[in-house]
Parts: C-alpha cells; structure tokens; sequence
C-alpha cells in the first residue's frame, strides 16, 4: 500500500482543479483581449465543470507530457482540458467581432478574485493539516 500525501486528499484536489479552471480562463479573456480588434471574431468563455475532480481524473484529449529521458521527472498525472464556448458579449460591432473589453475586463477580475479566494482557502487547509501533523504540546 502506498503512503497517501497531502495532494492526494480530496479537498486539496478539489481546489487545484479550481485554480487550473480559472487559468484557462484567464487565458481565454486574454485571448479576447487581444482579439478585440479582429472581424468577425467570437469571444469564448470556459464551461462551467461542476466537479473539478472528474475533469482532473478525465483529462480527455488534453496535452500531456512525456518523458524523452529517463533522467526527466514523471508528468504527476493527467492534465485537466476545459472546454470552451462561443460567449458573444453584448455588443457586436458591424464587422461581426462580439468582444466587449470592459466585460472582458469584468470577468477576469472576477476570476482573479476567485482564484485568490482559492488560494487562500488552500493556505488555510494546508495550515490545518500541518497543524494536526505537530506532536502534542509544541
């Protein structure tokens, strides 16, 4: 039987999945951003999984990594892949590009503040865990 770290248990799981879903995310406002300008250009937003492990676990069609040495260090599982989805903002300009920056701009500080949320409630678990771990009286 194999010893079980912290990583393995399911909140902190639960959490890096979190916090892997709202990168994407930010990646995909970016990618908005910088397509601000473009004709015909569609803004996307991220599908909202509703369990981030089994996105983590599924991992379907995602980019892995290999080793092309034995000397590398083995990838640490499966890499979760969010879909995205046409998400036109509410305006659309006659040249078809539905990128509004000021909702962009909207929707990436409300991931950020969830991702410092996540941030902070990972902190405080780990704090707990560490907490329990201590020996009596130090």
């Amino acid at each position: 039987m194999s010893p079980v770290g912290f990583a393995d248990l399911p909140l902190l799981s639960q959490i890096k999945g979190r916090l892997s879903w709202l990168d994407e995310r930010q990646r995909v406002i970016a990618q908005n951003v910088a397509n601000s300008d473009t004709p015909g250009y569609v803004s996307r937003d991220l599908n909202q999984p509703t369990d981030f492990a089994r996105a983590l676990a599924e991992g379907g069609g995602g980019v892995r990594m290999t080793r092309t040495s034995a000397m590398h260090i083995a990838p640490a599982g499966p890499t979760a892949r969010f879909d995205s989805r046409a998400a036109p903002d509410s305006e659309t300009t006659l040249d078809g590009n539905s990128v509004v920056v000021e909702e962009q701009m909207l929707k990436m500080a409300e991931s950020r503040m969830a991702y410092d949320a996540a941030i902070g409630f990972y902190q405080k678990s780990m704090q707990m865990l560490r907490m329990a771990a201590r020996p009596p009286g130090r």
